[in-house]
């Protein structure tokens, strides 16, 4: 059985001017064209090939001993070749760019641009690409709290927190008040598992444990208070809005730090004027 979108072992059928044949049996039908500048040399009719079966321009089915980027059913980051009228086109390493319709897209994607997306077949029988990968991830990781875990941040919302695709295979979320400002779409996450929830799904942190992350957050802010000239016009009893703005922090990551340096005695805070000073040395 012929099978679009995944890689398969077929057996040469027959040899024509424009390639061969490939297929199980001549019972089959045709077979399915592997272009003649894709024929290994020395090919003989009855060996067999491991080959990629997709579509031509002209919606026929064709094979190629190319690596796609994707098979049917994976997930992975491909860039953006094209866009137009009607979607996206993806360089996935064959000839013809896979197609993204719009409304696969969760945002208006450009030329350039990296996308997580998954492999699938749309009801014409064509393959195409979906940046909505939620579908294709399991909610059964092997992971288990405090694990450390790789993945693909494909998604984020500032008010839920980001998205990611663990090991391109299960769902796990980095909570909004963890979410670093400068992250994007298509970055790769290391994180720890903070919680496997009831029904499977990750919560991750990309913070270390406290005791780690206060040491990590307290340099962070004394840099800042350095790049402000030695006095940070606010304090840890400023609005939470302004500290994460400033500093990428949440109000209380943020008075740990500050915590830590007045404890260092690197810091005073100032409060008529309510302001951090840098101890002068």
């Amino acid at each position: 059985m012929l099978e679009l979108g995944k890689k398969q072992t077929l057996k040469v059928l027959r040899r024509r001017e424009n390639g061969v044949y490939l297929g199980e049996s001549e019972e089959e039908g045709t077979g399915v064209l592997l272009p003649k500048k894709q024929v290994p040399e020395g090919i003989k009719t009855g060996d067999r090939l491991e080959v990629f079966l997709y579509k031509d321009s002209e919606d026929r089915l064709i094979a190629t001993v190319n690596e796609p980027l994707l098979i049917l059913g994976e997930l992975g980051l491909l860039t953006v070749a094209e866009t137009g009228s009607i979607g996206a086109f993806l360089d996935w390493g064959l000839e013809r760019d896979l197609f993204l319709p719009f409304k696969e897209q969760k945002w208006k994607v450009r030329k350039g641009e990296k996308v997580y997306v998954a492999l699938y077949l749309d009801r014409s029988r064509r393959l195409c690409a979906t940046m909505r990968v939620e579908k294709y991830l399991t909610e059964h990781a092997p992971y288990k709290k405090d694990d450390q875990v790789t993945g693909i941040l494909y998604d984020i919302n500032r008010e839920l927190g980001g998205f990611v695709a663990v090991d391109g295979k299960y769902f796990g979320m980095v909570p909004a008040v963890e979410l670093d400002r400068e992250l994007k779409p298509g970055e790769t996450v290391e994180a720890r598992v903070a919680r496997v929830r009831k029904d499977g799904k990750l919560v991750l942190s990309v913070r270390k444990k406290a005791y780690k992350q206060m040491n990590i957050d307290a340099e962070a802010v004394y840099s800042l208070i350095e790049d402000y000239g030695g006095t940070l016009p606010f304090t840890d009893k400023s609005d939470s809005d302004l500290i994460r703005l400033e500093t990428g922090l949440s109000k209380n990551a943020f008075k740990r730090a500050v915590g830590h340096l007045l404890k260092e005695g690197k810091i005073q805070i100032n409060a008529k004027a309510d302001t951090i000073e840098m101890m002068r040395r």
